[in-house]
């Protein structure tokens, strides 16, 4: 038993080699509504900036509150911390004239990086969108030489008829300008992996960059799967079974898929991880550890 334990223990130290020094990171959060998630917010910020992520990016709602709130965290991750903060960005409520202001305004302020959505349309809407995420990347671009980020999704948008038709609006996106796609949150890697290849089969050749969801609301989390069309493997809920009320378990549980997500992608040769803090640092700050991602100034 010895023997065994010892040589699982040097296949992980092995699989943590791999991947070591190799990643790239980057981080999401939403806008805070109260005091209190304000403080949560800047307290995660401030301990993973000194992983020095090749970005973060703020979320965007769809009315003005929204937009000002997160325009001013953005402002205020540039100046407090340094680090290249992104805005989100949609078109779904917005006309052409507003959003070149809202662009030369992102630019003014020293704000280069977007990440570029149609967004989620008004409830029980079945019209028909003046404007998608390629155009808007293409009015970025008439604004100034922003870096650009859009959506991808390995699963298929919800709202897409079919995959082709899915991939086709990724690669319009590109054309326009995309300088990489951001994925949504997934759990199969092999999906993940067809959908790169499938991305490449038609001529996409920016990054794919997988967005990591690290789970410790399992009950919530279905719910957003059931909204995003994305898959929950049946292992995944043996996995968070009888943990409802055991929240140390569910964030070891959490942290462990994730980053066996993590490596198994980075042999598959991704360097760049986004992951979705929903506004907590711990779980991405240890995962990071462990893969190698760590302050530049430690020793």
């Amino acid at each position: 038993m010895a023997f065994a334990n010892a040589q699982y223990l040097d296949a992980i130290n092995r699989n943590l080699q791999d991947v070591e020094g190799k990643v790239n990171v980057s981080f999401e959060f939403f806008p805070p509504k109260t005091p209190q998630m304000e403080q949560t917010l800047w307290q995660s910020i401030e301990r993973l900036a000194p992983l020095a992520p090749s970005f973060v990016s703020v979320t965007y709602g769809a009315n003005s509150g929204e937009r000002d709130r997160t325009h001013d965290i953005i402002k205020s991750i540039k100046q407090r911390t340094g680090l290249i903060a992104a805005p989100h960005l949609t078109c779904v409520d917005a006309s052409k004239e507003a959003l070149i202001d809202i662009a030369r305004d992102y630019w003014q302020n020293g704000i280069r990086h977007i990440v570029a959505l149609r967004g989620d349309l008004p409830p029980g809407s079945i019209a028909k969108p003046d404007l998608y995420a390629a155009d808007l990347v293409e009015i970025l671009r008439s604004v100034a030489d922003f870096d650009i980020s859009v959506a991808a999704y390995p699963e298929v948008h919800p709202e897409a008829p079919n995959a082709q038709f899915d991939l086709l609006n990724l690669k319009r996106k590109v054309e326009a300008g995309a300088s990489r796609a951001i994925t949504q949150f997934f759990f199969d890697t092999e999906k993940f992996l067809r959908y790169r290849d499938r991305c490449a089969a038609i001529g996409i050749d920016v990054d794919i960059v997988p967005g990591i969801l690290p789970v410790t609301n399992f009950q919530q989390l279905k719910k957003f799967a059931a909204l995003t069309n994305v898959a929950v493997p049946t292992w995944m809920h043996k996995a968070y079974e009888g943990l409802d009320n055991d929240v140390t378990t569910r964030n070891l549980v959490a942290a462990n898929i994730a980053m066996e997500m993590v490596k198994v992608l980075s042999r598959e040769g991704v360097d760049h991880f986004h992951f979705y803090t929903l506004n907590r640092s711990e779980l991405s700050y240890a995962i990071c550890h462990l893969l190698g991602v760590r302050p530049q100034t430690a020793v």
